[in-house]
């Protein structure tokens, strides 16, 4: 008698199921033990996918894991759960805010050079010295400074690299850990941990004036560039042990006749490095090439009009701020591809977000806003916004795709602008009011997120001044420039209160 049941194949296909099968209510419920990026991959998946991504119940339990102590009834019902949530979330991004977390930390009267935030960490120089201080110990009262003074001259770079891309990264735990990375006028580089110097790498015949943003290389074995005075550029690994980091020095290149000024990483190739020196010459280095001591691998050279302020890399672009104006240059070609702004007389600060093609560049007493599309499509260069108000130069700027920050020395407020339109949003003291009349202005800054630090000296001190809008709840209602602070004294900590 003939067996009835289907083959094996037929049967094993009609008993698969795949994700897509189950309901709507299923598939929000497992959406909602996902962190929000995993939320937003699945979204972009599928449509059915997508709805059930975009559940209230999904966006309600992101909203309350973020802000439990938050109630915004109104604006989840007018917006739905999920906008209401994303307002939320652009709003604190860009600011909007009257009750920031506000921490004012005193340390000697001097400018402050650098300034880093990493998670629970601020980082900052003044001249030769090094700061960490970790928030959540200050804010509970608890030591938080710690000093790191192994450099004996001026620090000339401060960045961070991933842990893990070093030879000190350990364990799975660690992954999310930065190390800290200076260089010095005092012809050194010294790799922070824990904080201790782990590595010190020397090697410039002078000071060294400028670090990659990123490193070199993929996987691992990634190298460490770096510019000096001397007019070299050298590789350093950090895979290498021994704390005096002996043998880390990978190749010294040569090319450049002036001092080597600033560095950047091709985006579309994470082994080509762009360097420029101070007569405005921009070189491209293939560092996969050079293994030996004094090789030179120059892949392309060009150079620009004007002194050079900045520059940034972006997938096989490079974008390079000098004297007035902003090009960008392929990198394939080293041909000039667009003139993206043009500052007159004179810029002295330069940002870019390229996912949004726009581009600040600050000058006297104002910074501008410039589409690169319109500059490429148009026969003259115009701004999209004029971002005015500011006391002297504009020497300071952060941007993403939320916000534009802007500062200078002679400003006691550094400005918070919307990055697609131009509109001012906020401004916020950066000095300490009682010192007005004879402090500086805003000498240094970082921004991360909903978070910002700002440093200033006077006579007697210099502030750090540290602001958190992660669970701000009291919404600006209506932004006037005025020179008057209102977050001095709000949920403010002082390392000098009693």
């Amino acid at each position: 008698m003939p067996d009835p049941s289907p083959p094996a194949s037929e049967s094993s296909s009609s008993s698969t199921t795949t994700i897509t099968d189950l309901n709507e209510d299923l598939l929000a419920h497992c959406a909602s033990y996902l962190e929000l990026q995993d939320v937003t991959n699945m979204a972009i998946t599928c449509k059915s996918l997508k709805r059930a991504a975009y559940s209230d119940s999904v966006w309600q339990r992101l909203f309350r894991e973020h802000w439990p102590q938050e109630v915004l009834p109104g604006l989840l019902q007018t917006l739905g759960v999920r906008d209401g949530y994303l307002a939320r979330r652009t709003a604190l991004h860009q600011f909007k805010f009257v009750d920031p977390l506000v921490a004012d930390f005193y340390t000697a009267a001097k400018p402050y050079d650098h300034i880093l935030l990493d998670k629970n960490d601020i980082f900052f120089s003044q001249g030769s010295m090094i700061q960490r201080i970790k928030i959540d110990s200050f804010l509970s009262g608890r030591d938080s400074i710690i000093t790191l003074s192994d450099h004996n001259a001026r620090i000339t770079c401060m960045r961070l690299f991933p842990l893990n891309e070093t030879s000190l990264f350990r364990s799975e735990a660690q992954r999310r850990e930065n190390v800290l990375v200076t260089s010095s006028s005092d012809h050194s580089i010294r790799l922070w941990w824990k904080g201790s110097c782990q590595r010190c790498f020397k090697g410039h015949n002078g000071p060294v004036s400028a670090l990659s943003d990123k490193l070199l290389g993929d996987g691992s074995g990634k190298l460490l560039a770096s510019g000096g005075e001397d007019g070299t550029v050298r590789l350093w690994s950090l895979s290498s042990s021994g704390k005096r980091g002996q043998h880390s020095l990978k190749a010294t290149l040569y090319g450049h006749e002036k001092p080597v000024k600033l560095m950047s990483v091709a985006g579309h190739r994470t082994s080509l490095l762009v360097t420029m020196s101070r007569d405005s010459k921009v070189r491209v280095w293939d560092t996969s090439t050079s293994s030996a001591v004094r090789s030179s691998c120059c892949v392309g050279m060009t150079s620009v009009i004007g002194a050079p302020v900045d520059m940034k890399c972006h997938e096989s672009l490079l974008y390079v701020a000098a004297g007035s104006s902003v090009v960008a240059i392929d990198l394939r070609t080293m041909h000039k591809v667009i003139t993206a702004a043009i500052h007159q007389p004179k810029l002295y600060s330069f940002a870019i977000v390229p996912s949004k093609s726009l581009i600040c560049t600050g000058g006297v007493g104002k910074a501008m806003l410039w589409d690169a599309r319109r500059s490429q499509d148009a026969q003259k260069t115009e701004p999209v916004a004029e971002l005015d108000g500011h006391s002297g130069l504009v020497t300071l700027l952060h941007m993403d795709p939320y916000k534009i920050v802007s500062g200078g020395p002679e400003d006691s407020y550094v400005s918070i602008w919307e990055t697609d339109t131009g509109m001012q949003t906020n401004s916020l003291i950066c000095i300490c009011p009682e010192e007005e009349m004879i402090s500086s202005g805003c000498t240094a800054m970082a921004v991360n997120g909903c978070q910002i630090a700002t440093g200033s000296y006077g006579e007697e001190h210099g502030l750090l001044l540290f602001m958190d809008f992660s669970n701000a709840t009291c919404p600006v209602l209506k932004f006037e420039d005025e020179n008057d602070s209102k977050f001095w004294g709000t949920q403010s900590y002082s390392d000098t209160d009693d």
